[in-house]
C-alpha cells in the first residue's frame, strides 16, 4: 500500500515543481564565465558564503541571512547560487520567514534542479503553512533521492494524516454537523479533584485575591527543575474551573476590538510576545510590577510555543485576568490556533504536564474567544500582526469580524495576527507566506481613515526588543529576551501615560531559567 501512494505522490509531483519554478524571477548574472573579474568574484560570492556559515552556526541569523544576500548580489554566474539560495531558505526557515523560503527554494531549484535540500526546505516552509499537500510533494520528492532516510517517513506521514484529518472535518463540516469539539463545561463533569493534591483550590464562586494567584505562580517557580508536575501545576479540575471563568469572561465581549480608557494620572503597560518565557514574564512583573487595578496591562498575544513553560505563562494570565477582569486584556496572537500549537510545542507541553490531551482542547476553546485587538483612548490601535491587503478597513468592519473560531489561512482576521510593516511603500508579499508586508504609507492611511494616531503591534523579533517604523506611526514590541535561548535580543515593553499616550520603552536581558532544551516539545519537523 505504501508503494501505491508513493507512485500517486510522484506523478504529481512534477506539476506542482513546476508551477512552483514558474513562481521563481528571472536569473540575470553581471559577471559571466570568461569574464576578466570571473575569478575574483566567484572567490567574494564564495567568502561570503563560509561568512553566513559561520554566523548561522553561532545562531545569529540576521547576520547570516545578509551575509548568503551579498553573496547571491554579486551576481556570478555559478551553480553555487544555488547553495546560497538554498541556504538562505534555511535561515528564512530558521526566522520563519516562510513566503520567503519557498521563494529562495524555487530559486535553488531552478539554478540546481537535484538541490535536493532545497526540496526539503521548501516541504518544510509548506508544512509550517499548514499546506500539507504541497508539503507531501516535495517530501516525496526528497525521499525518491534518499530512500533509506527514516526521517522522512514521518514526515510523510503526518502530511498524509493532516489531509485525512482536514478532509474528515470537511465531511463532517458539509453534513450539518460541524466540527467535533470537547467543551470545558462537557470535561469538568467527567473530573474531580485529585485527593492528595495540596496546592491553590479555585473557589466556587471564582472569587480569588492577589495572594491566591502569587501562591500559584510561587508553586510554579522551579529553577532547579527538581519538582514533579504534580508539584508544580495546578490539579486539572481548578485549572478547568479557571478556564471556564476566563472564556466567559472574553465571550461577553462580543466584539473583535476592546476600547480601553486611560485615565490622565494612569500608567498602562504594553507587553508583545512572550513565548513561554516564564522567567521573564516573571521578571516584567519584576521590573513594573504586577498587575492591579493601579497598573493595568495589555498582553498582545503569542503566550504559547517555542518557550517550554508556555503552560505556565498561560495559567498566570488567565489567573490575573480573572482577578483583574477590566485591568488586565489579553489579545490573541497567531500562535494562540490549533495548527501552530502542534508543530512548535504548546500542545505536546501540556499533554506531558497533564498527561490529558482534552485539556489542550480546553485552551483551544479558550484561543477561539480572544479579542483581536484593542483600542486606547480611540488613539491608539494595539493588534499582534499588522494591517491588511485592502484599504478602507474601518475600525467597525473590525469590530464585526467573528473572532469565535479557529484563524483562517485568509482574510481580514488572518491579516491582523499575521501581517508586518515593511520599509517600502505599499504593498508587498509576506515573507511568512501569511498575511502581507505593509509599507508606511499605508499605515499611514489606515490611521488618518480612523482617526487614529499610532499602531502598536507585535510578530517580529527585534533585536533591542522594540523598533519604529519610518514615519513613526507604527512600533513593534517584543517582550521575550533571548528569543528561543539563541537570538540574543532585549525584551521590552511599552508604558503610556493616559495623558499624552507617549510611548516609554523598558528594556530588559533574558532571566535564568531551568535548564530544558527549547527543543523539547516542540516536533521533530521544528528541529531543523
Amino acid at each position: 500500500m505504501e508503494k501505491k501512494e508513493d507512485s500517486k505522490d510522484k506523478m504529481e509531483i512534477e506539476s506542482e515543481k513546476k508551477e512552483d519554478n514558474k513562481q521563481s524571477e528571472e536569473i540575470q548574472y553581471s559577471i559571466k564565465i570568461g569574464d576578466l573579474n570571473y575569478d575574483e568574484s566567484l572567490a567574494l560570492a564564495e567568502k561570503y558564503k563560509s561568512e553566513g556559515n559561520t554566523f548561522f552556526l553561532n545562531n545569529k541569523f540576521l547576520e547570516a541571512l545578509e551575509k548568503y544576500t551579498q553573496a547571491i548580489n554579486v551576481k556570478v554566474e555559478t551553480k553555487n547560487n544555488a547553495i546560497y539560495y538554498s541556504n538562505r531558505a534555511f535561515v528564512n526557515l530558521k526566522l520563519e520567514n516562510y513566503g520567503s523560503t519557498i521563494q529562495d527554494a524555487n530559486m535553488a531549484i531552478k539554478i540546481d534542479p537535484n538541490n535536493i535540500k532545497a526540496y526539503y526546505r521548501r516541504g518544510q516552509a509548506y508544512d509550517n503553512l499548514t499546506k500539507y499537500s504541497e508539503a507531501l510533494k516535495d517530501y516525496v520528492f526528497v525521499k525518491s533521492k534518499l530512500p533509506d532516510n527514516k526521517a522522512l517517513n514521518e514526515k510523510i506521514l503526518k502530511a498524509r494524516n493532516e489531509i485525512k484529518r482536514r478532509n474528515f472535518f470537511a465531511a463532517y463540516s458539509s453534513e450539518g454537523r460541524g466540527k467535533p469539539e470537547i467543551t470545558i463545561e462537557g470535561l469538568l463533569k467527567t473530573f474531580k479533584p485529585n485527593e492528595s493534591y495540596n496546592g491553590p483550590v479555585f473557589p466556587t464562586d471564582g472569587k480569588i485575591t492577589h495572594e491566591w494567584v502569587l501562591e500559584l505562580i510561587n508553586r510554579m517557580k522551579d529553577l532547579d527543575n527538581k519538582k514533579t508536575h504534580s508539584e508544580k501545576y495546578i490539579d486539572k479540575f481548578y485549572l478547568l474551573q479557571m478556564l471556564l471563568k476566563v472564556k466567559n469572561i472574553f465571550m461577553n465581549q462580543k466584539e473583535a476590538l476592546i476600547d480601553i480608557t486611560i485615565p490622565d494620572d494612569k500608567k498602562f503597560t504594553v507587553v508583545g510576545d512572550i513565548h513561554g518565557q516564564f522567567y521573564d514574564l516573571l521578571h516584567i512583573f519584576e521590573i513594573n510590577g504586577y498587575p492591579s487595578e493601579e497598573n493595568p496591562y495589555l498582553f498582545n498575544g503569542d503566550y504559547v510555543d517555542r518557550g517550554v513553560f508556555s503552560l505556565e505563562c498561560l495559567t498566570t494570565l488567565i489567573a490575573f485576568k480573572i482577578l483583574y477582569p477590566n485591568h488586565l486584556f489579553m489579545a490573541r496572537g497567531n500562535h494562540e490556533s490549533y495548527n501552530l500549537n502542534q508543530m512548535y510545542g504548546f500542545k505536546n507541553e501540556v499533554v506531558d504536564k497533564y498527561a490529558n490531551d482534552k485539556i489542550y482542547s480546553c485552551f483551544i476553546e479558550l484561543f477561539n474567544t480572544l479579542p483581536l485587538g484593542h483600542i486606547l483612548n480611540k488613539k491608539i490601535l494595539v493588534v499582534h500582526g499588522g494591517l491588511f491587503s485592502k484599504d478602507g478597513v474601518t475600525l467597525d468592519e473590525i469590530k464585526k469580524i467573528d473572532r469565535f473560531r479557529e484563524i483562517p489561512e485568509s482574510g481580514l482576521m488572518s491579516e491582523l495576527l499575521w501581517s508586518d510593516p515593511c520599509k517600502e511603500k505599499g504593498r508587498l508579499p509576506s515573507k511568512r507566506g501569511v498575511g502581507m508586508s505593509f509599507g508606511p504609507d499605508v499605515a499611514e492611511r489606515f490611521l488618518k481613515d480612523n482617526n487614529l494616531e499610532l499602531l502598536i503591534r507585535s510578530h517580529e523579533v527585534k533585536q533591542n526588543g522594540y523598533e519604529i517604523e519610518p514615519e513613526g506611526k507604527v512600533i513593534t514590541i517584543f517582550s521575550a529576551p533571548n528569543y528561543c535561548d539563541q537570538m540574543g535580543n532585549d525584551g521590552a515593553i511599552i508604558n503610556l501615560n493616559g495623558k499624552d499616550l507617549k510611548p516609554v520603552f523598558v528594556r530588559f536581558k533574558a532571566s535564568p531559567h531551568p535548564n530544558i532544551p527549547i527543543q523539547k516539545y516542540m516536533t521533530s519537523f521544528m528541529c531543523y
